[in-house]
């Protein structure tokens, strides 16, 4: 009986000496900064049914860029985005795929828009305009931070001898954006026009 009571009271210094205190934290840091990217991009995906509809108003002939923009949209919906993407992988390498197919897509229809004045002058296109250039400042700040606490956690769960309790408690490295150049995540897509966006 003793020994379970002074087993039960050295529990919580034999954990923290051995890291878990610090991984729980560090995974709870991990799901905050995946949700606020989350969140930012579902922002951007809000944005771009008024955006095909307004581009279609002034060009409608532009069918195959808008064509290309809904459907990354929907690619992008058909993923259940949420924490347990991060303990699959493939599933979040498909979300990254399908999130570069629409930012690429955006890009080429903010590229066509620039051929239509009309269009450029609309006050709703412009406000879409400056909010989605928001948006991707959001989500190039959201994604940083992500790579920045999925890092001290991938650390933290491969040393020693947090990497056996990690093991222990089923906690294991989780995926992190894979960039070909590292000046891409901090780069949002051009999106000005050539006139000041509205203060905020």
């Amino acid at each position: 009986m003793r020994f379970l009571y002074r087993l039960t009271l050295l529990a919580p210094l034999f954990l923290s000496a051995c890291g878990y205190n610090q991984l729980q934290s560090e995974d709870e840091a991990v799901k905050a900064s995946w949700s606020e990217v989350l969140n930012q991009y579902q922002r951007r995906a809000d944005l771009v049914p008024n955006l095909v509809n307004t581009v279609k108003g002034y060009a409608d002939h532009e069918k195959e860029v808008l064509t290309q923009v809904t459907e990354a949209r929907a690619k992008v919906g058909k993923i259940e985005a949420n924490a347990d993407l991060l303990s699959k992988p493939e599933v979040f390498k498909q979300f990254q795929a399908a999130q570069g197919d629409l930012s690429s897509a955006l890009s080429k229809l903010m590229v066509v828009s620039e051929n239509y004045p009309q269009l450029k002058a609309d006050t709703l296109f412009r406000d879409l305009q400056a909010q989605l250039e928001g948006t991707e400042n959001r989500i190039t700040v959201a994604r940083n931070r992500y790579i920045e606490t999925i890092k001290v956690y991938n650390i933290l769960v491969r040393s020693f001898p947090s990497n056996l309790t990690a093991k222990l408690f089923g906690l294991e490295i989780r995926p992190n954006f894979a960039v070909e150049n590292e000046a891409a995540i901090s780069t949002p897509p051009t999106v000005d026009f050539g006139h000041p966006a509205p203060t905020h």
